[in-house]
C-alpha cells in the first residue's frame, strides 16, 4: 500500500497528458475559446426542447398538469383532421416559400456577384436597408398594398384592368406566399451571393471556349457548383416559416391559417401545453424529414448535371 500511494499522482498525470497536449495546439486553444459560449448556447437550445418534449407526453385537466406517461397528444396531432390539414397547408406553403424566394433571389445574387463590380457592398448594402424596418410593419405594408381597397387594387381600377376591386388578393395563402417571400428574401439573396462568389469563373471561361451557351455553362456548371449556396438558402427560408404565425394571422384570414397558430392557441388561450408541445414536436420531426428529403433530392440533382 505505501509503494502504491505515490503512483497514483504519476498515473493521474499520464492520464490527463493527452488532454493537456491537446489544449496546447492551436485547435484545442479555439475549442478552449469558444467553449463558454457553445456551452451556454446549447444550454438554451437544448433546454427548451427537454421541456416541450416532456410536456408532450403528459396530459392537462383544467390547470392542472397530470406527468403519467401518455401518447394521447400525439395521437390527435398525428389523427385529428384538422391538425392533419393545418400541417399539410404549413408543408405546402413552407416549400413554395422556400422555392419561390430562392428562385427570385437567384438572379438577383448573381447580377450583384457577375456584375456588382467594385459596387458589390452597396448594392448588398441597398438590398438589406428595407429590412431594417421591423418584421411587423412589413407584414402590415403587405396588408394595405393587397386589401380590397390597398395599392395594389386601386392602381388596377386606375388603369382600367379591373371593374372592381379583388378580394382573392388577401386573406388567402396566395397573400401568406406572397409575404412571406419578400419578409425572407434577403436572407437568401447573402448564402447565394457567397456561393456564386466562390465559383471560378475560369471554368465559365474555359466552357465557352468549348463553345458552350449561357444556358449550358448555367446548367452544367454555375448551378452544381452553387448547389450547397441553393441548399442553404431553400433551408434558412423553409424552416422558420413554418413556425410562422403572425402573417398568417395578419394576412391570411381562415383560408391561410396555419398549425403554428394552432399551436399558439394551445400554449395561450386554450392552455393546454401538452396537447401545444405534441404539435410542436411533431411538426419539427416532419419537417426535418421534409427538409432531408429536399436535400437529398438537390444533392441527386447535382450529380446528375455533373
Amino acid at each position: 500500500m505505501e509503494t502504491s500511494a505515490p503512483t497514483m499522482p504519476a498515473e493521474r498525470a499520464a492520464g490527463l497528458a493527452p488532454v493537456t497536449r491537446f489544449l496546447r495546439t492551436e485547435t484545442g486553444k479555439g475549442w478552449l475559446t469558444i467553449s463558454p459560449p457553445l456551452i451556454y448556447a446549447m444550454l438554451l437550445l437544448i433546454g427548451p426542447i427537454i421541456v416541450i418534449v416532456a410536456n408532450s407526453f403528459w396530459s392537462q385537466d383544467y390547470l392542472t398538469i397530470d406527468r403519467t406517461f401518455t401518447l394521447e397528444n400525439y395521437r390527435a396531432a398525428l389523427t385529428e383532421p384538422i391538425y392533419r390539414d393545418l400541417l399539410m397547408r404549413s408543408l405546402f406553403v413552407s416549400v413554395t416559400v422556400a422555392f419561390v424566394t430562392v428562385i427570385l433571389a437567384y438572379p438577383v445574387a448573381w447580377f450583384v456577384s457577375f456584375h456588382g463590380g467594385r459596387y458589390k457592398g452597396l448594392w448588398l448594402f441597398i438590398i438589406t436597408v428595407p429590412f431594417w424596418s421591423g418584421y411587423l410593419l412589413r407584414i402590415l405594408s403587405w396588408k394595405v398594398i393587397l386589401g380590397y381597397k390597398g395599392v395594389l387594387n386601386e392602381t388596377l381600377l386606375y388603369l382600367g384592368v379591373i371593374a372592381e376591386p379583388l378580394s382573392s388578393l388577401i386573406y388567402n395563402v396566395n397573400a401568406v406566399v406572397i409575404t412571406l417571400a419578400h419578409s425572407w428574401a434577403a436572407f437568401a439573396i447573402l448564402p447565394l451571393f457567397v456561393s456564386l462568389e466562390k465559383l471560378d469563373r475560369s471554368l465559365l471561361e474555359a466552357a465557352a471556349d468549348l463553345g458552350d451557351g449561357p444556358v449550358r455553362r448555367f446548367l452544367r456548371i454555375t448551378l452544381p457548383l452553387t448547389m450547397p449556396g441553393i441548399i442553404a438558402a431553400l433551408m434558412i427560408v423553409m424552416i422558420p416559416t413554418v413556425g410562422d404565425y403572425v402573417t398568417p394571422k395578419l394576412v391570411g384570414g381562415k383560408d391561410g391559417v396555419m398549425i403554428a397558430n394552432a399551436i399558439q392557441v394551445q400554449f395561450g388561450k386554450a392552455s393546454n401545453w401538452p396537447l401545444g408541445a405534441a404539435l410542436a414536436v411533431s411538426t419539427m420531426v416532419i419537417v426535418s424529414m421534409v427538409a432531408g428529403a429536399i436535400v437529398l433530392l438537390l444533392a441527386g440533382l447535382k450529380r446528375l448535371l455533373k
